[in-house]
């Protein structure tokens, strides 16, 4: 199996990038991987080339790229290079903590869309309090959505929930801001009954406030939506944690109780850290792209790769278009 991987896309990269690499390259004996990027940049961390080439580039995408601008100008940028081995079939995934809408756009003109689909969801996995996480799409890839793009998201987040993340018949949830069946705007009443309608286990609406306490294997809403509640979630999140802080040095008795607590609190911080499941896919897509997180470390690169790997030995692009054929031959 071989992944392409943008060097220099995120806040901490190459090195953050180059260390994930070499990491899952020693977890994963199947595995090779292309660096797309600066060489000179990529072989100051890279102190094992096992497995591992490099595919030099002198242009990057910034994150203050207009995306669509960027992809269609910048040929050579290693994130479009990227796109293009999987495009190219010299690569079986890709993955890049750069630009997102460079990423979307590259995913789309370059890799294209699975047949049948008519818009990707960009889909983290995000934490919950018994540490199973859930789905959460689509939290920026469309802004405006349709309910037959939010019936065709539920159906791709519960093939991979099901085939990547190993929860059988997973529950899939619709964002809502009520659990009554008659509750939301006119895009979620008219998703509600077009979910109902379908072999999902779809559970009814689910309101924000119940998304940790894993109400769902699936969420689904809007990308407006979605990008908004994960924000929220994840500035809560940061906040609490800079309140613990705070409030845990502010004294020597409060320090002497933070040093007692410590493996507790980062056992609690690790468990709410989404980027342990990887990174965020665009699904939809003919082969896997994942966004890893702009600030990923070398970990979160490692757990990226890691779910790219999981995605392309699972099939799961293939799986999505062979089910929505079959529904489409029923319909």
């Amino acid at each position: 199996m071989k992944l392409a991987i943008d060097a220099m896309g995120g806040d901490n990269a190459p090195q953050a990038v180059v260390e994930g690499v070499m990491k899952a390259i020693t977890a994963f004996p199947d595995l090779e991987v292309t660096l797309i990027g600066q060489e000179d940049k990529i072989k100051t961390y890279l102190t094992d080339s096992t497995r591992i080439s490099i595919l030099h580039t002198d242009e990057v995408i910034e994150a203050t790229d207009e995306p669509v601008r960027a992809v269609r100008r910048k040929k050579n940028a290693s994130m479009v290079l990227m796109a293009n081995e999987v495009k190219e079939g010299r690569a079986d995934g890709c993955i890049s903590a750069g630009n997102t809408g460079a990423l979307m756009t590259a995913g789309l003109f370059v890799v294209g869309r699975i047949e049948g689909i008519e818009r990707p969801a960009l889909s983290p996995t995000l934490p919950t309090l018994n540490g199973k996480g859930f789905l959460f799409l689509d939290v920026g890839a469309n802004v405006d959505a349709k309910p037959e793009h939010l019936l065709q998201y539920a159906i791709m987040g519960s093939i991979y929930v099901e085939k990547v993340r190993g929860v059988k018949n997973p529950r899939v949830g619709l964002l809502n801001v009520g659990t009554e069946d008659k509750k939301g705007n006119e895009l979620t009443k008219q998703t509600y009954e077009l979910l109902k309608q379908t072999d999902l286990n779809f559970v009814g609406n689910v309101e924000s406030r119940d998304l940790m306490e894993s109400v769902a294997d699936v969420v689904v809403t809007d990308g407006f939506t979605g990008n908004i509640a994960l924000k929220t979630i994840e500035g809560t999140a940061l906040s609490v944690f800079s309140m613990l802080k705070s409030a845990l040095t502010s004294n020597l008795k409060s320090k002497i109780a933070a040093g007692i607590l410590k493996p507790q609190l980062k056992s609690i911080k690790q468990q709410m850290d989404y980027s342990e499941y990887g990174g965020a896919a665009l699904f939809g897509l003919k082969a896997p792209v994942i966004k890893a997180h702009g600030s990923s470390d070398a970990n979160a690169i490692y757990n990226a790769i890691r779910q790219t790997k999981d995605m392309v030995s699972y099939d799961v692009a293939e799986t999505i278009h062979a089910s929505l054929k079959s529904m489409n031959k029923e319909d």
